[in-house]
């Protein structure tokens, strides 16, 4: 009996040693360095770990891989408790997903995302308040970045003390890589965007640039790209509730100031997210999408407050709005489709700037102490509150027909593989013979530099043949654009769009001709060719009149014969993408 009173006593000093889950202390290195650092990879997904064994309103999920080798993880909370993931995209509730560390360096959304889920979670009145969302947090997007930790890459950066760099493991920016998906990073965010299927999302960021009173900025998606009602409501709506938001917790907040090598009173254009980016992409399928820019000179403490505030904000509007936001999104794809047209192409509209009273800071040119020349210094002893012009008005000069379907050519299986971000497709069962138009390139500009791993094309436009008859084969594939992914269909398949596959370069082999010939082997074929063609040859003799630089250039006169025979490859320039109407 002895002995078994001592063991217990033993069994139960031990229990007492432990301590309960509810007693984990969940401060964060921010906190405990007063707003200096940031914690380390492995320490923001041990931190998670804990929260979510620990709270059962936390999910932690992997999912995909990335450049690195490592999951992707995506925390969820639910004041229900665990989640399913399964049903996470036919939930009733607020979806919100949150993007963070997609450049490491600019961790600030790392931080205020470890204080917002954890505080959430320790109130039951916060709780309570979100009892109707999804709250869903990438913790760290860019895994290798993070990885490569240092303390000098940011050299316009005010804190942290450490960071991670803005390339991932291959070197690539991420939020240049939404629509191309060179990185497992980018396939493996398309699947948790299209597992979440978020109304809201928010990527966070630090900016670059001018120096101004503001110690965060916001980027919300251009409202005239995302059009129709989507548009108006998050121009309308949602930036100015939020931007009420937070002056009512004593929070200035401006438009991003897209401002380089000179100072803002002179007003700005709105930045324009094109779907290489973050909210570029998210918004393809209907989601509205915010992209925070904390100020890089401004301490990280204070940065780091103000995204939380602005998460919060976020939040609060979500759950003001929720069902307005899931209407809206529900009807964009009939409204896109009763429109028949769909612009492809944007420009900033000059004429209809807003008008922005801007909190800057007098900036002259003065010599410089280092170079021989003049350098940009903002005075902060001298502040102004100005109004300035800010053009977030775009209009479109370029209009597409939406087709009822592209009819893609089998064998391009880097598109095929991407077409899978959730896009319906059907390959032909058998050889079929429809009346489509089919496209040639006609004109592009490519980079004379690399960039993000490819010599991007641009500027591009596009010769178009209506009602040709055409065979195609069974594999070739067939894509509806009656459908969620309209958008996202439209902006790849469309050559024109600026960030298209083709301009990406993923067609680029039917830019080079295969078959040519020898000169002087061609030019009794030529002769033969024009006397037989006399509206053809008629064309040429005005070409040799009217343009001097063609008169001069016998080898381009040869070429443009060449190109007018049954001898030019029919496939040369031709897009393996056809539309059906």
């Amino acid at each position: 009996m002895k002995k078994l009173f001592i063991l217990l006593l033993i069994i139960a000093s031990a229990c007492k040693q432990v301590p309960t889950k509810k007693n984990i202390d969940f401060t964060t290195l921010f906190e405990t360095s007063n707003g200096t650092e940031t914690p380390t990879y492995k320490e923001v997904i041990s931190f998670y770990e804990e929260l979510a064994n620990t709270y059962p309103e936390i999910s932690l999920f992997e999912i995909g891989t990335t450049d690195i080798g490592k999951p992707l993880h995506l925390i969820v909370f639910n004041a229900e408790g665990k989640t399913n993931i399964k049903e996470l995209k036919s939930s009733s509730k607020n979806r919100i997903l949150i993007n963070n560390g997609i450049h490491p360096g600019e961790s600030d959304g790392i931080d205020a995302s470890m204080l917002l889920l954890r505080d959430i979670v320790q109130n039951d009145s916060l709780k309570n308040n979100y009892k109707n969302s999804l709250i869903c947090v990438i913790p760290v997007y860019n895994i290798g970045g993070a990885l490569n930790r240092n303390s000098h890459t940011r050299a316009n950066q005010n804190g942290p003390k450490e960071y991670g760099f803005r390339g991932n493991a291959r070197n690539y920016d991420l939020n240049r890589d939404f629509i191309k998906q060179d990185t497992k990073n980018a396939a493996a965010f398309a699947e948790i965007f299209h597992t979440v299927n978020p109304d809201i999302f928010i990527d966070n960021h630090v900016s670059n640039g001018a120096d101004y009173q503001y110690a965060i900025t916001h980027l919300f998606t251009q409202h005239n790209k995302l059009g129709g009602k989507l548009g108006q409501f998050v121009e309308t709506k949602m930036r100015p509730e939020i931007e009420q938001s937070l002056a009512q917790k004593d929070i200035m907040i401006t438009p991003y100031v897209n401002v380089w090598g000179t100072t803002p009173e002179n007003g700005w254009s709105q930045f324009f997210d094109s779907p290489r980016y973050s909210t570029g992409y998210t918004t393809l399928f209907n989601t509205l999408g915010l992209m925070v820019e904390t100020h890089m000179l401004k301490p990280y403490k204070i940065r780091v407050e103000q995204t939380y505030e602005l998460l919060f904000s976020s939040l609060d509007f979500s759950e003001n709005n929720s069902r307005e936001i899931k209407d809206l999104r529900k009807n964009a794809v009939e409204e896109i489709i009763n429109k028949k047209t769909y612009p492809v192409v944007f420009t900033v509209d000059k004429n209809k700037p807003t008008a922005l009273h801007f909190k800057g800071y007098e900036g002259t040119f003065i010599d410089s102490k280092v170079t021989s020349g003049k350098r940009l210094f903002y005075n902060r002893t001298k502040p102004y509150n100005v109004k300035v012009s800010y053009y977030n008005n775009f209009i479109s000069t370029k209009e597409i027909t939406i087709p009822k379907a592209y009819i893609l050519r089998q064998g391009w299986h880097g598109v095929v593989e991407r077409l899978n971000n959730n896009i319906e497709f059907t390959p032909f069962k058998k050889d079929t013979i429809l009346t489509v138009e089919t496209q040639y390139i006609k004109e592009f500009d490519t980079r004379k530099m690399a960039y993000e791993g490819h010599y991007l094309h641009s500027n591009t436009e596009v010769f178009r043949t209506k009602n040709q008859q055409v065979k195609f084969y069974q594999g070739d594939i067939y894509i509806p654009t009656n459908q969620t992914g309209i958008r996202y269909i439209i902006e790849t398949l469309e050559a024109e769009a600026p960030d298209s596959f083709f301009n990406w370069n993923f067609f680029d082999t039917i830019l080079q001709q295969k078959e040519g010939y020898s000169a002087y082997v061609f030019e009794d074929i030529a002769e033969e060719f024009l006397s037989k063609n006399p509206s053809i040859q008629q064309e040429f003799l005005e070409k040799l009149k009217e343009e001097e630089d063609f008169a001069k250039n016998p080898q381009a006169q040869l070429y443009w014969v060449y190109k007018k025979t049954p001898h030019y490859e029919k496939a040369h320039k031709k897009l393996p993408i056809f539309k059906l109407y």
